[in-house]
């Protein structure tokens, strides 16, 4: 699933060609939404909120997106291209100059502007967004104290953007086994300020490190490593899942670097 930094770059790319341009084709390729005309509106802007993509057009529309596990967006030139009805496309926007492509998208919605906070309103504070304020991260991990770190930092409500592979660097980088109950982490306080900083210095780019080796297979500590010896010590990187009965989600770490507290 693309993490926020990945989000927050494909929302600039799309506010680069959309923003300030009026709509001459568009498709929302949902039931749900199949009729709506747009074409003729201007678009205002297009920004990230965590891991949603917020598209507002005039006067008072929002076309909420979340690319979920498989989901991209795609930047053409007007007239060389419009997607096909068998490919897997979920919004179909063309301007003047640009079509713009969203495929296998996990979620799409229209709505009135004034009625964003009821797709939105249940995130936390946004790594990389004008919200951010780590003492409230840390505040919202704390309400469950007993959850464990690795649940915690994926649950969007407490602080949005972060996904599988910054979980699993995040917690290899400051030593925590990812099933430590968060009352036993230590610093949270920290902890959100690394998050906040490994998102922010990969914000501009597509490719996402942090070993600070952007070369391929040097990316990551743990990250898809099982099986690997550590960077750091030569231990043998685990691999396992993590979360409640039907909402396991993959997770990595080094068992020397990260030694699991005794319970």
């Amino acid at each position: 699933m693309p993490e926020g930094d990945t989000v927050w770059l494909t929302a600039r790319r799309l506010h680069t060609v959309l923003a300030d341009q009026v709509l001459v084709r568009a498709e929302l390729r949902v039931p749900r939404f199949a009729t709506a005309d747009l074409v003729g509106r201007r678009v205002l802007e297009v920004l990230s909120r965590g891991k949603h993509l917020l598209t507002r057009i005039e006067p008072n529309l929002t076309l909420h997106t979340h690319l979920g596990m498989d989901g991209s967006y795609r930047i053409h030139r007007a007239g060389r291209w419009w997607p096909g009805t068998r490919e897997p496309v979920r919004v179909a926007l063309a301007t003047a100059r640009h079509v713009v492509v969203g495929r296998n998208l996990a979620r799409v919605d229209l709505v009135p502007l004034e009625e964003e906070s009821q797709l939105i309103g249940h995130l936390g504070p946004d790594l990389l967004g004008a919200d951010w304020d780590p003492d409230e991260a840390v505040r919202r991990l704390m309400r469950d104290p007993d959850r464990s770190i690795g649940e915690a930092l994926l649950d969007q409500s407490n602080l949005a953007g972060i996904g599988n592979l910054y979980r699993a660097e995040l917690l290899f980088l400051r030593g925590v086994h990812p099933a430590t109950p968060v009352r036993d982490v230590g610093d949270l306080d920290q902890l959100v300020r690394l998050a906040h900083r490994l998102l922010w210095v990969n914000r501009e780019h597509p490719e996402q490190t942090t070993t600070g080796d952007p070369r391929r297979g040097q990316e990551h500590w743990v990250y898809r490593r099982a099986g690997q010896p550590c960077r750091r010590c030569g231990t043998t990187v685990r691999r396992a899942f993590l979360g409640p009965p039907g909402q396991e989600r993959v997770t990595f770490w080094c068992p020397t670097c990260q030694p699991e507290r005794p319970t």
